[in-house]
């Protein structure tokens, strides 16, 4: 019987009801845009002008996000040089090591950092008989491999030859480190990017050691360079001493480094860090006794603890505070400094300890980035790209509508109208999920309006065959849709399975493509099994004809 129980009625117009609500906004972009801004701002504690766009809170307030292409903004491409990582965590073992080896000079005789590869430490011991003792001290400080993948390896190889002992990074620490650093890497650029208040930035890891980075709305690949190249890597180290040299010579597991507040001055430093930037909690920008802008600063709970240590033991020695390889201040320490709190003074401009501050909030990166591709993107581009988009959309849109009108008549009609809630129905979609829409999303939704009507077609064409058996229009109306429901679910469910392909193993634009044709394919299946039967249903119980023209 061609019938619809009205509970079912009730959640298909329901369903539409919400889809079309979802996608209002989307009608109302720059105002909507800007209502969302000032909404934002009020959260934040910033004063916001009553004059601002207007919004009705109690509308949904969700846009579609438009990708770099359809807004302008930048493109970079970066490789993480995962080697830096490796220096570092040797530089940072060797204190553990030297204080592991010292207690047993008796025996092994005594050590000597010698220079070497930067993922190795290299010790000579003055007695190589004892060397295989050594090894088994040194073989005491490496730790599991924190990996899956890696159970039960250790993160040390050692190894000597004649009088030097080596250690260095075993292969299963190195693979679980890049992965380590990867992630931290994607993580603080993200926070680096969304502490500035960027609209949906894609950020994406290509590969083993490169992240793919777009923010639609900046204004140069300049700019984003600037935001995200700093490492921000901030160390406090103890001072040997300072000198005017650029080129003095200094001992192994020392380092020279110039100072930023007195040019042409540089300071000899201890290699290892005492406290480091991975410590901090927060950092804000500030003012010093002066009125100078500053930056103040508070460790987590052993960082602190540390610090306090340090600054106990070594009361009237200097303590240089570094950034990214250059002395921003070597105060000299005036007493204990406990609780974990200090505040970092130079010659700052307000915006340059802003900027410092989001830096060293947002984290260090854990390796320098190299920029293999950048480009920048005018917003005058997008705008001609969402014109060209809405040219295509609107030449599909009403050719589809002209074909179905002419060639199914009032049933051509049905199934406009559907389509029409349709292409409603996925802007809502794409809203509620916050999507991002690019040029090839533009693509998949052209495409969709193409593929929405098929199943349709497929239905009309099967009453059509049943209507040539001589059977009633309710009897041909229903044996249409249930014979037609396995050739659409076919053709559907292989080419969702497509889009899910592309989502998974794609990126970028593909990934644009494939949400956009699979969010279509769901509604097209949707609009065409329920919508047109109903719109259908209820034609034909108001006029109950005797024939039908499809």
């Amino acid at each position: 019987m061609l019938q619809i129980d009205l509970w079912k009625r009730i959640v298909i117009w329901g369903m539409c009801a919400l889809g079309l609500l979802l996608a209002v906004p989307n009608g109302f972009y720059s105002r909507v845009e800007g209502y969302n801004d000032a909404q934002k701002a009020i959260e934040v504690g910033q004063e916001v002008s009553v004059d601002g766009p207007f919004w009705p809170s109690y509308l949904p307030s969700g846009l579609v996000n438009l990708g770099l292409d359809l807004r302008g903004g930048a493109h970079l491409l970066a490789e993480v040089q995962v080697e830096d990582v490796y220096a570092a965590r040797m530089k940072s073992l060797w204190p553990a090591l030297r204080d592991v080896l010292r207690p047993e000079r008796a025996t092994i005789g005594t050590i000597r950092l010698q220079p070497g590869p930067t993922d190795q430490i290299r010790v000579k011991i003055s007695q190589p008989d004892q060397m295989a003792r050594a090894a088994d001290l040194a073989k005491g400080i490496s730790q599991p491999v924190t990996s899956l993948t890696a159970v039960g390896s250790r993160d040390l190889e050692v190894s000597f030859q004649d009088d030097i002992l080596i250690v260095t990074l075993s292969d299963a620490e190195r693979v679980a480190s890049d992965e380590r650093t990867l992630r931290q890497a994607l993580e603080i650029i993200r926070r680096r990017i969304d502490e500035v208040g960027t609209r949906e930035p894609t950020i994406q890891r290509q590969g083993t050691d490169r992240i793919l980075i777009q923010v639609p709305g900046i204004g140069s690949a300049e700019e984003l360079k600037d935001l995200i190249g700093t490492t921000a890597q901030l160390t406090f180290q103890p001072v040997e001493t300072s000198t005017n040299d650029p080129e003095a010579a200094v001992g192994y597991g020392k380092e020279l480094l110039p100072s930023i507040a007195d040019e042409g001055r540089y300071y000899v430093l201890e290699a290892a860090p005492v406290v480091t930037g991975e410590d901090l909690v927060d950092a804000q920008p500030a003012f010093d006794q002066n009125g100078r802008p500053a930056v103040s600063f508070r460790f987590n709970p052993s960082g602190a603890r540390r610090f306090g240590d340090y600054t106990a033991d070594n009361i009237g020695n200097p303590f240089a505070i570094v950034l990214d390889g250059e002395v921003i201040s070597a105060p000299v320490i005036q007493s204990h400094i406990p609780g974990g709190s200090g505040i970092i003074t130079g010659s700052f401009s307000v915006e340059e300890s802003t900027n410092l501050a989001v830096l060293l909030r947002a984290g260090a990166l854990p390796a320098k980035l190299t920029f293999l591709e950048e480009r920048t993107i005018g917003p005058e581009l997008g705008a001609d790209s969402i014109e060209a988009g809405k040219v295509a959309c609107i030449i599909a849109f009403i050719s589809v509508l002209l074909f179905m009108g002419l060639s199914y008549g009032l049933f051509g009609i049905f199934a406009n109208i559907a389509l029409i809630i349709n292409i409603g129905l996925i802007f809502g979609l794409l809203s509620a999920i916050g999507a991002t829409l690019t040029l090839p999303g533009i693509a998949g939704i052209v495409l969709t309006i193409g593929m929405a009507v098929d199943a349709n077609v497929l239905i009309f064409e099967r009453i059509r065959e049943e209507l040539k058996t001589a059977k009633g229009p309710a009897r041909a109306i229903e044996l249409g849709y249930e014979k037609a429901l396995s050739a659409i679910f076919d053709a559907n469910i292989t080419t969702f399975i497509t889009a899910v392909i592309l989502f998974v193993m794609g990126s970028g634009p593909v990934r644009g493509f494939s949400i956009t044709l699979g969010l279509g394919i769901m509604t097209s299946v949707f609009t065409a099994i329920f919508v047109t039967r109903l719109l259908v249903i209820l034609w034909f119980e108001r006029r109950r004809p005797k024939t039908l023209e499809v």
